[in-house]
């Protein structure tokens, strides 16, 4: 009997891109792919951060660099996925979050949540997926999107319509770029206790919620994370595209 064999997760010889990496789940993404061997590429606005991550990341023993990226400026973002690249794998963790009632929703609030998390997003994506077009490589793209990409929420009708929006575009890319061997899915977390998300955590009202709506009874860490990311990065899930992957500890089973 020939037994199975489990397909590989090493990335030995690959190259990411990792937007937003500066600071939580993108940092964590990014020490999870250089962990499996890939040659990481920070991206982020923060540049000092940046470098403290990046340099961290040296001293663990890790391949990494630093690139000044704002994922909202899409002509500066496709001028440099296309000096620096092709990138094998994107982890797009650049996202903007602003809560407030349907009702009181302003223009401005709209514009900026939904440049940077779907025109950035879907231009990043392409800017990396063309890059690996010409360079006749496969590759691998995952988007951080949400579990408010499945369901709604008080005070995210904005956020909601950017991370549900995401997923659409990811959808149809998949169907686009599927023949030629680029697949791309989406990581959809609850809430990760990051720097970002702590004005959530330190309001017990709120911390009381997400734990009643969490089956698993606790919210959630980066390195909950970091194990997904790896396995959409990597040869282990080649039959994925067009797809997601909820890590929500059960907060969509209702």
């Amino acid at each position: 009997m020939t037994l199975p064999k489990t397909p590989s997760f090493d990335l030995t010889g690959k190259r990411a891109l990792v937007a937003g990496a500066s600071s939580g789940i993108g940092l964590g993404c990014a020490v999870a792919l250089a962990e499996g061997g890939a040659h990481v590429t920070l991206a982020a606005r923060s540049v000092d951060k940046l470098e403290t991550a990046v340099a961290d990341m040296k001293a663990a023993g890790f391949s990494a660099d630093a690139l000044a990226m704002d994922v909202s400026d899409v002509v500066a973002t496709q001028a440099a996925v296309a000096a620096n690249g092709p990138y094998d794998i994107l982890v797009n963790s650049a996202g903007l979050a602003i809560h407030s009632p349907a009702l009181e929703t302003t223009e401005a609030d709209f514009d900026a949540v939904s440049n940077l998390n779907i025109k950035g997003a879907y231009f990043l994506t392409r800017a990396v997926a063309k890059g690996l077009v010409e360079a006749g490589k496969t590759g691998s793209l995952i988007n951080i999107s949400s579990q408010m990409a499945h369901v709604g929420g008080p005070d995210r009708a904005v956020y909601c319509a950017t991370k549900h929006a995401v997923e659409g575009f990811t959808k149809a890319m998949a169907i686009e770029w599927g023949p030629v061997g680029i697949r791309i899915n989406t990581i959809c977390p609850t809430f990760i206790r990051t720097p970002l998300t702590e004005p959530t955590f330190s309001d017990p009202e709120k911390v009381k919620w997400l734990r009643e709506k969490i089956k698993l009874g606790r919210t959630g860490e980066v390195a909950d994370m970091m194990g997904a990311v790896l396995y959409l990065a990597s040869d282990a899930s080649s039959l994925m595209t067009g797809t997601h992957m909820l890590i929500d500890g059960g907060w969509t089973a209702d």
